[in-house]
């Protein structure tokens, strides 16, 4: 496929501006998602019945992620939506914050290591509400990105650390492409709600460095014909065999993982339409799209994809996994709304096909997380159905118009009367 020409302002998707980009398949999704929230603070997990866990404690990135999710329906006014959203807003700032050492652990019992990727969700959080006008999201926000700045972000490197211990004393040698991913998303929501309340000049710095990172990330894909390494040493030497022997960890898996190279196209491609991209860089979209297809579609000669590919392009961890799923449907909609090649949509089409034949559950509007090859249930990296943010983002990108974030896109979409004020 082509390169993807980015224009420099909100384009139409394949939707328009609407008075609510909600779907019966969103409605239901979002109806069971509201189901996770904790009496006692934040969110749940939920099982493949789409029943909160008993007994489980609230994790924090699945409540910063149901917190971005409720934020964005609170903007098209849906009811309850509102309630959730705050419902998550005050467990980040409460139980899931942890008030000793700053920062947000792992879960309620602030336990484990301070981690990247978290706080990459909980930016998101806090910029989402900021962005739809939520009460209290932009000083969320402020906190969120001021421990970004002093724990997680490498200005040598243009990139986030990984992970520090709970006190923050000792920062852990391990890179990682994910946890700068979910950043780099982060960083672009952050900047849309920084510039809606007219801090500019912090939002081309936040901006600016998506793309230091997305050089760094994605030029590693580049040189290897565009198999994106996601591990890294502490000097950012790729470590291609890192997980060999645990190849399906749910964030840290061995080899090439598909779903990402839909992730990394698609969201280079929203920071395409706010800055000048490089040409190396500006190629990337349309490159990684076109690989993970070709590659990561049905290897084996079952549909769907496969979690991960090994460096000649074998599979390694064949099931599929909703969320890759969702990342290709997402990638699809907004490089096919950008360049208008029609092979996007027809893309898009079978593969909205093949989740309703195969993939989403009836019963909860969820998509099953963990497929085997043959379409039965699998459990091997996850259980349950814990999580709505990807499928959520998956169902709105189409009726939206294409912008540096999924926020931004929701309030041009409904005319959302944001109020202004001093970042």
């Amino acid at each position: 496929m082509p390169a993807v020409i980015l224009p420099r302002t909100g384009t139409p998707g394949y939707g328009r501006s609407v008075t609510s980009p909600e779907t019966p398949e969103l409605d239901q999704l979002l109806t069971t998602a509201a189901g996770a929230a904790d009496p006692a603070g934040g969110f749940g997990y939920l099982d493949e019945h789409g029943r909160r866990t008993p007994g489980k404690v609230p994790e924090t990135w699945i409540g910063a992620r149901m917190t971005h999710v409720f934020g964005l329906a609170a903007a098209w006014g849906r009811p309850g939506a509102a309630e959730l959203a705050e419902h998550g807003r005050r467990a980040l700032t409460g139980l899931l914050h942890d008030d000793e050492h700053g920062g947000w652990g792992s879960d309620a019992h602030a336990t484990g290591p301070k981690q990247a990727y978290v706080h990459a969700f909980v930016v998101l959080a806090g910029a989402t509400l900021s962005r739809v006008g939520r009460p209290g999201g932009t000083e969320l926000l402020h906190d969120a990105l001021a421990v970004w700045d002093e724990h997680f972000w490498d200005d040598d490197a243009g990139a986030a650390v990984e992970e520090w211990d709970a006190a923050w004393t000792t920062c852990a040698d391990y890179r990682g492409a994910n946890a700068n991913m979910h950043g780099v998303e982060a960083h672009l929501a952050a900047a849309d709600a920084l510039a809606a309340l007219g801090d500019h000049d912090r939002a081309a710095q936040l901006r600016q460095r998506c793309v230091r990172t997305a050089e760094r990330v994605v030029g590693e894909a580049r040189a290897r014909d565009w198999r994106l390494p996601e591990h890294f040493d502490a000097t950012w030497t790729a470590q291609p065999e890192y997980n060999r022997d645990a190849p399906a960890d749910p964030f840290r898996p061995y080899g090439v993982t598909v779903g990402h190279q839909f992730e990394w196209a698609r969201l280079v491609a929203h920071l395409g339409t706010v800055v000048e991209l490089p040409a190396d860089l500006a190629e990337a979209p349309g490159a990684l799209y076109r690989v993970a297809v070709e590659r990561g579609e049905s290897p084996d000669g079952h549909p769907g994809f496969v979690y991960t590919l090994d460096w000649d392009d074998r599979p390694v961890v064949p099931a599929r996994m909703h969320w890759v799923m969702a990342e290709a449907l997402a990638a699809a909609a907004v490089l096919g709304a950008l360049t208008g090649d029609p092979r996007y949509g027809a893309d898009h089409e079978r593969w909205s096909a093949l989740v309703e034949l195969l993939v989403r559950d009836p019963r909860t509007g969820n998509w099953h997380h963990e497929l085997m090859p043959d379409g039965q249930l699998g459990h091997t990296t996850w259980t349950g159905q814990p999580d709505a943010y990807h499928v959520a983002q998956a169902l709105l990108l189409p009726r939206l118009p294409v912008t540096s974030s999924v926020a931004e896109s929701v309030v041009r979409a409904v005319g959302q009367a944001v109020p202004r004020g001093t970042a």
